[in-house]
C-alpha cells in the first residue's frame, strides 16, 4: 500500500518538472488535482485568440465592423448634404443618355447606335457569301477584318470630330456597346469558321471515300447514299426530339441577333435554353434594376461629383498630403458605386435578359470576392469575358506553338487596349493610363501571388481588395485633371485655386 505522504511526494515531484506545452499534461495528473482539498479552477487552455484554440465565432466583431461603418457612412451623408445640399437630378441624366447636354437638338449617341446594325448586317451577309462559295476564305476573312477595324474606329472618329452634341455618358455608353460587338462579331467569325472548316474536312474525306470504295453499282450507290446523309447539313434532332440547328443554316438574322441580345460574349449554335419564363424571378430582376440605376445615378451626383472636383487643385499643385485625402476621401463612395454596378449588370440585368430569351446559362460572375491573388479575381469576376478571352485567344494562341505566357500576355494587352478604349474616346482625352493600369496587372498578379505564398490567402486577399479600393479611384482623379487641362486650359486651373 503506497502511504499517503509517498503519494504527495510524487506529486510535488512531477509538479517540478517544466512543461513546455499544457497539452503534454496528462489526464490522471488532472484527476489527481481534481481530488484535491484546495478545488482547482485552473485547467490546461489557449488564450481565446490563439490559432489552436479552435475559437472561430467572430459574429460580435462582424456586427461591430457593420455597425462603424454605418455610423461612418451616415456621418458623410449627413457632411455631403450640409456641404452640397441636394444634387440629384433624374433630367440631367436623360440628357446625359440621349446626348441633348449641350442643349442642342441632336442626338449623336442614338443615331451611332442605330448605325450599330450595320456592321452587324455585313458580318452576316459576309459569312453568307462564305457558306455558299460566292466569297472565298480569305478574301472573306479580310472584309470581316475590315468591318470589324472599321466598326471600333466608328465612335473615335464621330466623337472626336463632332464636337458638340455628344455626353460623356452617352459615348461612354456607346464606346460600350460597339466594344461589346467587336467581341461578339469576332466569336461569331472563329465559330461560323470552326463550322466551315469542320464541314470541307467531312466533304474531303467523304470524296475520298468514295473514289477508294468502287466495288459494283449497287455498292456505289449505297456508298453516295451514305456519303450524303453524312454530309447534309440539316438539322440533328438530339434524345429529346428538339431539332438541332447547323451551319449554314445558322446564318440569318433571327440566330445573329438572338446572339447580340443574349448575355454572353461566345457564339454557339445551339444554346441552353430554359422551358419558361419565371413571372416573379422576371420581376424582382426588373425592380433591381430600376432602383440599382437610381442608386448609382444618386451616389455619383450627390457623392463622387463633389469629391473629384475637389481633388483638382491638388492634383494639379502635387500636393501628396492633400490629394491622399482626396483619393481616400474619393474611395468609398467610387467602390459603393462600383458594387452597386457589379451587382446590377452581372446579376440582375444579365439575369434580366437571360430569362426573356430563355438563355440557361447564368453563371455571369464566381466567388470573386473570395479571390486570393490578381489572377483568380481576373478569372472569377466577368466570366463571360473571361470564357471568351479563353475560348478565343488563350487557347487559339497556345495551339499556335506559343507560350502560356505568351497567351497570359496577349490576353492582358487586349484586355488593356479596351479599358482605354472605353476611358479615353469618350474623354477625348487620349493618355495610356487605363492601359498602363491593366498592363500593371501582371506584376501586381505576381506580387499577390508572392503575398499568398508567404503570408497566407487571407492576406492575399487583401492584396486583391486594396487594389480594387485604391486603385480605381486613383485613375479617376488622374484622368479627370488630364481631362480639365485638355480641354479647359490651365487658365480654369489658375482660376479655380483662387475661387477655393
Amino acid at each position: 500500500m503506497t502511504t499517503e505522504h509517498e503519494r504527495d511526494s510524487r506529486v510535488r515531484l512531477r509538479r517540478t518538472k517544466s512543461v513546455t506545452h499544457a497539452e503534454d499534461i496528462q489526464k490522471a495528473e488532472q484527476l489527481v488535482r481534481k481530488s484535491q482539498p484546495d478545488k482547482p479552477c485552473h485547467r490546461p487552455r489557449d488564450s481565446l485568440f490563439s490559432w489552436s484554440s479552435g475559437f472561430d465565432n467572430f459574429t460580435g466583431f462582424v456586427n461591430w465592423g457593420f455597425l462603424l461603418l454605418g455610423i461612418g457612412g451616415m456621418r458623410l451623408l449627413l457632411e455631403n448634404f450640409i456641404k452640397y445640399g441636394i444634387r440629384v437630378d433624374p433630367w440631367q441624366w436623360f440628357l446625359f443618355l440621349s446626348g441633348k447636354y449641350d442643349g442642342g437638338e441632336e442626338h449623336p449617341s442614338l443615331w451611332l447606335i442605330l448605325y450599330s446594325t450595320v456592321p452587324v448586317t455585313l458580318c452576316l451577309l459576309i459569312e453568307k457569301g462564305m457558306s455558299m462559295d460566292i466569297v472565298a476564305h480569305g478574301p472573306g476573312m479580310v472584309f470581316h477584318i475590315v468591318n470589324l477595324i472599321v466598326m471600333v474606329l466608328m465612335p473615335m472618329v464621330v466623337i472626336h470630330v463632332k464636337d458638340s452634341g455628344f455626353s460623356l455618358i452617352g459615348s461612354m455608353y456607346v464606346c460600350m456597346l460597339y466594344a461589346i460587338l467587336f467581341l461578339k462579331l469576332w466569336s461569331y467569325i472563329q465559330v461560323n469558321m470552326w463550322c466551315r472548316v469542320s464541314r470541307e474536312k467531312t466533304s474531303s474525306q467523304g470524296r475520298m471515300r468514295r473514289q477508294s470504295l468502287s466495288y459494283n453499282n449497287l455498292q456505289s450507290t449505297k456508298l453516295n447514299q451514305n456519303v450524303v446523309e453524312s454530309d447534309d447539313i440539316g438539322h440533328e434532332v438530339n434524345g429529346r426530339g428538339t431539332a438541332l440547328v447547323q451551319y449554314p443554316d445558322n446564318l440569318n438574322f433571327g440566330d445573329l441577333y438572338y446572339y447580340i441580345l443574349a448575355p454572353t460574349l461566345c457564339y454557339e449554335l445551339n444554346f441552353p435554353r430554359t422551358q419558361r419564363i419565371r413571372k416573379r424571378f422576371l420581376i424582382k430582376r426588373i425592380l433591381e434594376v430600376v432602383v440599382g440605376c437610381q442608386v448609382i445615378m444618386s451616389l455619383f451626383q450627390q457623392w463622387m461629383v463633389p469629391s473629384v472636383k475637389n481633388s483638382l487643385i491638388p492634383f494639379s499643385n502635387m500636393d501628396v498630403a492633400k490629394a491622399s485625402e482626396r483619393l481616400l476621401k474619393l474611395a468609398i463612395p467610387n467602390h459603393l458605386t462600383w458594387l452597386c454596378f457589379f451587382y446590377i449588370i452581372f446579376h440582375s440585368f444579365l439575369n434580366l435578359m437571360g430569362e426573356l430569351l430563355h438563355f440557361a446559362d447564368r453563371n455571369f460572375y464566381c466567388d470573386w470576392w473570395n479571390s486570393n491573388n490578381i489572377d483568380t479575381f481576373w478569372r472569377s469576376w466577368n466570366m463571360p469575358v473571361h470564357r471568351w478571352a479563353v475560348r478565343h485567344l488563350y487557347i487559339p494562341i497556345v495551339e499556335m506553338g506559343y507560350s502560356k505566357y505568351t497567351a497570359s500576355i496577349t490576353v492582358f494587352f487586349i484586355s488593356a487596349f479596351f479599358h482605354e478604349y472605353l476611358v479615353s474616346v469618350p474623354l477625348k482625352t487620349f493618355k495610356i493610363w487605363a492601359f498602363l493600369g491593366m498592363m500593371g496587372q501582371i506584376p501586381l498578379s505576381w506580387l499577390s501571388k508572392v503575398v499568398e505564398k508567404n503570408l497566407g490567402p487571407r492576406w492575399g486577399n487583401i492584396v486583391v481588395w486594396s487594389s480594387l479600393i485604391i486603385g480605381q479611384p486613383l485613375c479617376i482623379l488622374i484622368y479627370y485633371h488630364d481631362y480639365v487641362v485638355t480641354h479647359f486650359g490651365e487658365t480654369l486651373l489658375e482660376d479655380y485655386s483662387i475661387v477655393n
